[in-house]
């Protein structure tokens, strides 16, 4: 399939994308289906991709990053997804707790975190969602409390993604405001070991070598430094998480969609039913003319997104964060299924490894926020209609 990047990135952005996607060749779904049934995790590309300088691209040179931002990140996670082998841990490690880290962490806690991050030698789970929450982070109820220097952390998290295999977790809790008496949001650093950090697999069907787990956080000491930058500045420092977290997902649904498609697209080509290639009948041709031109409409989404993001403009990227995730979510799952239905029976296959994608398809529309809370964020932010919730 052509696609024309050559107006809108640079030549070292190229470079990237060509690099990535031979990494991504050589690995390819046939690892990542084998790694599942085999009930590994990615390490060998998880080290090759580190080793490369991938895993840091998007973080600040003097702590062993690649200088880059989620412009670079994106690009490693698009083309590794299009390969059939993404890293669902980049959305969490570099691009949220690592990005969080490096603009609000102190000179400690960038030291001992982010040359790891980067090289991959240390992962970092990030815990947000709670079973009674949902997407309204107001209703947060993990809560940290002062005890002396040290801080009390108790609560609960769910749908936690690498928790088993991250050195330590970001944890989204909530402390009292002195002067209002009201909870705000604040994220601290929980090591693996920590006594009272209790974990428990969610059994998913969702196929795939990073798992899930449920979090209880029952009184679990902190030292004072485990609080990731000011108490007073919590939305903005969650926010500055969760935006590359939006960019990230829609790499990760542009990278499955253009995997999917170049699936069906092979197929129609060499197929014959009746003397000439499927492909040439329109009812096959069109949906995936469509397939291609929606997901090519989502990554320029990305790019801007990613562009104001680096640039420093939050509440710009902000909106087009969601508008790229939510356009990438959709143009995932279109994808998908008319992969599937591309290939018939052949869809459903584990040798075309398309039918698995039916169900890891709906995590780009699902998380980390909803399509419809999306839409609510548009509604009321961009268009300025009045709240519904």
């Amino acid at each position: 399939m052509s696609t024309a990047r050559t107006v809108l990135e640079t030549e070292e952005h190229q470079a990237l994308r060509a690099a990535v996607a031979a990494l991504g060749k050589r690995y390819g779904r046939a690892y990542m289906t084998a790694v599942v049934r085999e009930g590994r995790h990615t390490d060998e590309l998880w080290a090759e991709a580190a080793k490369l300088g991938y895993l840091g691209v998007n973080l600040p040179e003097e702590y062993g990053g690649g200088g880059g931002g989620m412009a670079e990140l994106s690009i490693v996670l698009e083309e590794l997804g299009a390969a059939g082998s993404p890293l669902l841990m980049m959305i969490v490690s570099p691009a949220i707790c690592a990005t969080v880290i490096a603009r609000f962490g102190t000179e400690e806690q960038k030291r001992t975190w982010l040359p790891g991050l980067a090289d991959g030698s240390l992962t970092m789970a990030f815990g947000i969602t709670e079973p009674d929450a949902g997407s309204n982070s107001h209703r947060i109820t993990t809560t940290a409390r002062r005890d002396g220097d040290d801080w009390l952390l108790t609560g609960r998290k769910v749908f936690v993604s690498g928790v088993d295999i991250a050195d330590a977790t970001l944890i989204v809790g909530r402390t009292e405001d002195a002067r209002s008496g009201k909870l705000k949001p604040c994220l601290f650093i929980v090591p693996r070991d920590a006594e009272g950090f209790g974990r428990n697999q969610i059994d998913m069907e969702l196929q795939a070598p990073e798992k899930q787990f449920e979090l209880v956080l029952d009184d679990v000491r902190l030292p004072a430094d485990a609080l990731v930058g000011d108490e007073d500045a919590g939305l903005l420092q969650l926010f500055a998480g969760l935006n590359p977290e939006r960019i990230m997902t829609a790499a990760f649904g542009i990278g499955m969609g253009r995997f999917a498609l170049a699936q069906a697209v092979e197929y129609a080509r060499t197929r014959q039913v009746w003397k000439a290639p499927i492909g040439s009948h329109q009812a096959i041709a069109h949906p995936l003319a469509t397939a291609h031109i929606e997901l090519e409409l989502a990554r320029l989404m990305m790019q801007k997104a990613a562009r104001l993001y680096d640039e420093g403009d939050d509440i710009a990227a902000g909106e087009a964060a969601n508008m790229a995730k939510y356009a990438a979510g959709e143009a995932c799952v279109k994808a998908v299924d008319q992969a599937v239905h591309t290939l018939g029976g052949n869809g459903l296959t584990r040798e075309y490894g398309l039918a698995s994608l039916i169900t890891a398809s709906r995590v780009a529309r699902i998380a980390p926020v909803s399509r419809e809370m999306i839409l609510n964020y548009v509604s009321h932010q961009s268009l300025g209609l009045p709240k519904s919730y």
